[in-house]
């Protein structure tokens, strides 16, 4: 445990009444596109998240740190920028063929750097007990990062060590093979294990993670689901994993209200990132995980807190960065000065004043394609290719560091970011570039100038050129 998260509220705690602090629920879908929900989209069946929608506070506007999972997640349980901690991608920054990438790009952290302190660290240092389980992701062991108990989580992105269901041959969940029935779903001993911490620890603040891996690849039909969309339209075996997913939420929020903790608990659900497009269109939004336009980034969120946050709807742009200092914020906690998201407690509570709050991304390297053209990315070989993105109210400004050339969309009037405006609107563009490289200065992001020896231009435009004539 790191020492320095506990140095700053010994004497909080010391005064501090344990009853007073809500429950917190963060529950971390993985890949879930922003209209891959049912309360966006009938065709899929989740009453339990649409049930939260319902009655809770539906974000319209929100957004992922990053694109993909890894930097998603360290910015989350840092809340702090990617440049701050350097994890930009999963793995390598040298994605997608040699050959195509005109610079080098900058080298990626792959765990969260160990001097950070975590949201769970915080959190358990004033008062929580606290609880990971699923997909970690950012470090070898949650327990070093804050959680007292850890059901699964590691440094792999995928559910890995023999899938969704047992038995598991090898990896985090290699121990429960021996535990559950064959053909457990995982998700299934992530619930159970979160109910049996609610049981054990109903009267103490407790903070609970969890990430239970749906819907990341592989595509997994879940048998008793995938009936209801043989003839959605749907990817049906993927929308039996999101009915997973929701079905879980349902019996973990059945526990917290069985308990009579309902009241006493913040319940927000979102997920990482932005779907994989070529499995369900993220439609009106363009193109998917790992691209930086809107299908990449814009995730579903809901806030549900009866009696505290009113149901309705949220128009203002906001990040799950901004988690982290919400967390502290309605635990009374004091919220650190090296976070860079804001608490949304004015937009949960209607109370007190709310400025407008512009989102940025860095992303500095490669990220290779999945489907070619259906991935909707700027170009077919790579999902995203090193740059920057800004958004601030209907404005969304790319910038792209091999060539320097900058896209300008009017978000209001073309959500599917079609029609680059930066001709017809040279004078905002220019003051949105501007505003986007002070925030680069203010967060130290590097940037990639190098190039590099191995590109090939002819290669890559004769590759090109193979998708143009499809």
């Amino acid at each position: 445990m790191r020492i320095k998260c506990y140095i700053g509220f010994f004497l909080l705690l010391a005064f501090w009444v344990s009853a007073a602090q809500p429950n917190i629920v963060y529950i971390n879908a993985d890949d879930l596109g922003v209209m891959d929900v049912g309360f966006r989209n009938a065709k899929f069946r989740t009453p339990h998240i649409n049930r939260l929608a319902a009655n809770g506070l539906v974000f319209n506007n929100a957004y992922a740190p990053a694109s993909n999972c890894a930097p998603s997640r360290a910015c989350v349980h840092s809340g702090q920028w990617g440049p701050r901690h350097g994890v930009y991608t999963v793995g390598s920054s040298n994605r997608g063929k040699t050959q195509y990438r005109k610079i080098i790009p900058i080298q990626n952290q792959k765990l969260l750097p160990s001097n950070v302190c975590t949201m769970a660290e915080a959190l358990r240092a004033g008062g929580y007990r606290t609880i990971h389980l699923g997909k970690y992701h950012i470090g070898e062991d949650p327990l070093k990062d804050g959680f007292e108990v850890n059901i699964g989580g590691d440094f792999t992105g995928g559910p890995k060590g023999g899938g969704y269901f047992s038995p598991w041959v090898s990896g985090s969940m290699a121990a429960w093979s021996g535990s559950v029935p064959a053909d457990t779903h995982r998700i299934d001993v992530y619930t159970q294990e979160a109910l049996r911490f609610i049981d054990a620890h109903a009267d103490e603040p407790m903070f609970i993670h969890f990430s239970p891996y749906l819907v990341h690849g592989p595509i997994t039909a879940v048998p008793e689901y995938i009936s209801h969309y043989q003839d959605s339209g749907l990817n049906a075996a993927y929308a039996s994993m999101v009915e997973k997913l929701d079905s879980a939420i349902g019996v973990i929020m059945q526990a917290i209200e069985y308990k009579g903790l309902a009241d006493k608990t913040l319940v927000v659900f979102c997920s990482d990132n932005g779907g994989i497009a070529a499995v369900n269109s993220q439609a009106p939004w363009r193109a998917g995980k790992g691209s930086y336009y809107e299908g990449g980034i814009r995730e579903p969120l809901v806030m549900y807190w009866p009696k505290t946050i009113a149901p309705g709807d949220c128009a203002e742009l906001v990040n799950s960065l901004d988690f982290y200092p919400t967390f502290m914020d309605v635990a009374g906690l004091p919220i650190k000065e090296d976070l860079d998201g804001v608490s949304l407690v004015p937009l949960m509570s209607g109370l007190g004043t709310w400025k407008s709050v512009p989102q940025f991304w860095h992303f500095p390297v490669y990220l290779q394609a999945y489907n070619g053209a259906k991935d909707q990315a700027r170009d077919p070989l790579f999902r995203t290719r090193p740059g920057s993105a800004l958004r601030i109210d209907q404005w969304k400004l790319h910038e792209y560091f091999e060539d320097g050339a900058i896209e300008l969309y009017d978000l209001s009037n073309d959500p599917s970011e079609q029609h680059n405006l930066v001709d017809l609107l040279p004078t905002k563009a220019a003051e949105l570039k501007r505003m986007l490289e002070d925030w680069r200065r203010t967060v130290g992001a590097p940037l990639p100038y190098k190039l590099n020896p191995y590109y090939d231009s002819q290669a890559e435009a004769n590759e090109l050129a193979k998708f143009a004539s499809q």
